[in-house]
């Protein structure tokens, strides 16, 4: 097949190409032609959840994996997995043997990548239009990655702490209306997270599903006026931004937004992460002077 790959491209034929990218919870896909990213069904697989439960990841999960990545074959050969987060804190036996029986169901090797490779390729990709004075922050199930790019200078953290961890110590922020107290989570994930001291005009949020999120949930947004760029259509004002972190924390319904959306998995894992985001954000901005904020 590969062979046959190469022989197309001296022929002058543009191959498709497809990026899989599986996190904690969520497995992502893209199509790749040129210099154009099309984003595809993603799939919720909450593989950092059952191996917290069972300290080994589940064969059900693993299963979900390699049917999605087979089905996505449909539309291209040209297949590249990696793996993040969770898949990194396997022990050397576990991921030898996952590695393996992953290979042997789809063909396809399945590359595991660093914390600072995550970062340095979502920064790559967020940046492409915007080159200084931002912000990426790349918020996931089991890590955290907060890049800020001013005049110049990159400063970087990366952290082994997520949505999940803090679901763990305040599982009511799943609930309808979070009853903790929005001090105390805000006490805790700061003692998690060492936050740059650089200042940055604009955020890029990264990983999640921050764009799909906004538009079933009420919040204010607009459209990007920043740059063109059809995977990152909207854009929030900072102004307006700080109202609506408290809005959302005490306000909006949970259940309410979970009525609008038609992939009750996909929320069940949103609803554990939203009260989380927002207070993460809170936090950034008393940091940093962000005038707008991409999703």
């Amino acid at each position: 097949q590969k062979i046959y790959n190469l022989r197309l491209i001296k022929q002058g034929v543009i191959m498709e190409k497809i990026v899989v990218e599986v996190g904690s919870t969520v497995v992502k896909a893209s199509k790749v032609k040129e210099n154009k990213i099309n984003k595809l069904t993603g799939k919720t697989i909450e593989f950092k959840k059952h191996y917290m439960e069972n300290n080994t990841l589940n064969e059900n999960d693993i299963q979900e994996l390699i049917e999605y990545v087979n089905q996505l074959k449909q539309i291209s050969s040209e297949i590249y997995v990696f793996g993040t987060s969770i898949f990194r804190e396997l022990e050397d036996k576990d991921k030898k043997t996952f590695l393996k029986t992953f290979s042997n169901a789809t063909g396809i090797e399945f590359n595991i990548i660093s914390q600072e490779k995550e970062r340095d390729f979502t920064v790559l990709g967020a940046t492409r239009f915007i080159k200084d004075n931002v912000c990426i922050m790349i918020g996931g199930g089991g890590s955290t990655e907060i890049a800020v790019i001013n005049n110049g200078k990159k400063k970087c953290v990366n952290i082994d702490f997520g949505v999940i961890d803090v679901m763990k110590k305040f599982p009511d922020l799943a609930e309808n209306f979070a009853s903790s107290d929005v001090e105390s989570v805000k006490k805790y994930i700061k003692e998690k997270i060492n936050l740059p001291n650089l200042k940055a005009d604009v955020l890029i949020l990264a990983g999640g599903e921050h764009e799909k999120f906004a538009r079933v949930s009420g919040i204010d947004y607009k459209v990007n006026t920043l740059y063109n760029d059809e995977n990152a259509p909207i854009m929030m004002n900072i102004k307006s931004r700080k109202s609506e972190t408290q809005r959302y924390y005490k306000e909006i319904s949970l259940d309410e937004i979970r009525s609008r959306v038609s992939d009750p998995k996909w929320w069940l894992q949103q609803e554990q992460c939203v009260h989380l985001f927002w207070l993460l954000l809170k936090l950034l901005m008393q940091n940093m002077l962000f005038q707008q904020i991409l999703l």
